[in-house]
This record gives structure tokens, sequence and C-alpha cells, in this order.
């Protein structure tokens, strides 16, 4: 059974969030659902909230 794995862009800066590849530098392990970082999660780029994060539409 494979897992599907979704990308989440910011809005304001346009750093991309993948949930196959998780974000190991601010403390977030690979396979990490979007539903699952903390509400209080910042960009690591610009520091805006989740709120401002959209899902990437798969081709």
């Amino acid at each position: 059974m494979s897992q599907e794995f979704t990308k989440w862009q910011c809005i304001v800066c346009g750093w991309i969030y993948d949930e196959a590849e998780g974000c190991p530098e601010e403390g977030i392990e690979p396979g990490t659902k979007w539903e699952d970082i903390p509400e209080d999660w910042l960009c690591p780029d610009c520091g805006v909230g989740k709120e401002d994060f959209e899902m990437i539409e798969l081709a």
C-alpha cells in the first residue's frame, strides 16, 4: 500500500513543504502529513503561519 503525499507552497515566499521529504532542519520527520504539523509552525524562509500555505495540485 503506497501512501500519497502532497506538497504545500507558501503563498508569500514560494517555499514548498513536501510531506514525503519532511523538513528535518525544522524537526519535521520525512512522511509527516501537513495536518500533523503543529498549528504554531512557521515558514522557515519568511516566518508566516500554516494559514498562508496552499496545497499544490498534482498534474
